[in-house]
């Protein structure tokens, strides 16, 4: 069964939820003064930590998952808890822990290693952070804005909004996995030769990357797209000993560790076969620097960039490609180009950026963290986040 499916079916079988989407209080208007973030929307800033890629793969992680262990570990007794009420006898479960272990040493270098250490180092079974990793190329529901202020700064912003059918707390009206990631959220700086080489915000437990900056160079983040050509399609190829693709959050992360420009990112992002559909939302250091990289499996659609002359000083993604109008149910861009509009070019900054990514439904129930990122001043900020009721369930 594809995620389009089920998302699509999910979504009409509660169209009595959201048939109020338009109006109070799933949506409302463009927030303001929200920054520094503070209030009910605001869960705490994001710890900072340090991966030495100087390390063994196998070591790099260990300080970090030592600490974050307990963490894992509960959310993966959700995980399992969910699964078991859809898969009964466990059979999910026994899967998970005696056939992706296999599938761990067939991933390329340096992630086969860095996967079995994060187990080692958290105590929990390695198929289970094998299929927290696998999560990604599946699951993410997001929301990303790059854009250009009047003096050809670039501010890169997100919203990662994780956890759409994963366990629906009737009593919270929250989802047990979103609310499970909110402790798994940090921040790395990741340095070589004790040098920056990127930072990025992040799941303990999760060696891809969906959020980052190389700091005086660009600034990435990566949105799910909905395709039948899914995620799940290549997984079964990789399975099949079909690997001449790349898992979408390593290639994040390995463009963010090895690329040297702009440039170079966004040729790798358009051009690498991927196993999963992918937005990439890519800023970067110059005026006119900033794009959205629509990519199928094995090609780039569309690109879009940024172009002043033709009033485009912003660009908005969510999970729906921008020739195409989103699904009716699921409308995070009309309101976010809104609010941006709203905004105003010489207005965008930190302060403004958050402001709409703090509005409704924008920010909504699956709303993890929002990171924002300046890439001429090296600064990433993050913070986790929570949507209290009445709020959009996605």
């Amino acid at each position: 069964m594809s995620y389009w499916w089920a998302f699509c079916t999910f979504l009409t079988s509660t169209l009595t939820i959201v048939s109020t989407q338009y109006v109070p209080p799933y949506t409302e208007e463009c927030r303001t003064g929200m920054y520094p973030p503070q209030g009910p929307t605001f869960k705490g800033a994001v710890t900072w930590y340090t991966v030495d890629l100087d390390l063994p793969p196998s070591k790099r992680w260990s300080a970090l998952m030592s600490e974050k262990k307990d963490d894992i570990a509960n959310m993966i007794k959700v995980i399992k808890d969910i699964a078991d009420a859809f898969v009964p006898s466990g059979k999910l479960i026994d899967f998970v822990d005696k056939v992706l272990p296999l599938i761990v040493d067939t991933l390329p270098y340096p992630y086969d290693e860095e996967l079995k250490g994060i187990a080692s180092a958290s105590g929990v079974p390695l198929g289970e952070i094998a299929l927290f990793n696998l999560f990604y190329e599946v699951f993410t529901v997001c929301t990303s804005v790059v854009a250009e202020d009047s003096n050809g700064n670039l501010i890169h912003g997100r919203n990662l909004d994780f956890g759409l059918f994963m366990g629906w707390d009737m009593k919270n009206k929250s989802w047990q996995i979103t609310e499970q990631l909110k402790p798994l959220v940090v921040n790395i700086d990741f340095r070589r030769s004790n040098h920056t080489v990127f930072k990025s915000t992040g799941f303990a437990g999760y060696a891809g990357m969906l959020t980052g900056m190389k700091p005086h160079s660009f600034s990435l983040t990566i949105n799910e797209r909905f395709s039948m050509d899914g995620g799940y399609i290549g997984i079964i190829e990789w399975l099949l000993h079909h690997r001449d693709a790349m898992w979408m959050g390593f290639l994040t992360r390995t463009v963010l560790e090895n690329a040297t420009s702009y440039e170079e990112a966004r040729s790798l992002l358009s051009q690498t076969k991927l196993l999963a559909p992918a937005y990439y939302i890519l800023g970067g250091n110059q005026t006119g620097q900033g794009c959205i990289i629509t990519r199928a499996r094995t090609e780039s659609l569309k690109p879009l960039e940024l172009n002043l002359k033709q009033g485009r000083w912003y660009l908005l993604q969510t999970n729906y490609d921008h020739w195409k109008a989103p699904l009716f149910l699921d409308d995070r861009r009309t309101p976010g180009m809104k609010c941006m509009n709203q905004t105003l070019q010489p207005n965008i900054s930190f302060k403004t950026l958050y402001d709409v990514l703090s509005t409704k439904p924008v920010l909504n129930k699956l709303t993890t963290y929002t990171t924002l990122m300046e890439v001429s001043k090296g600064k990433l900020e993050s913070f986790v986040r929570d949507c209290p009721n009445p709020c959009m369930p996605w």
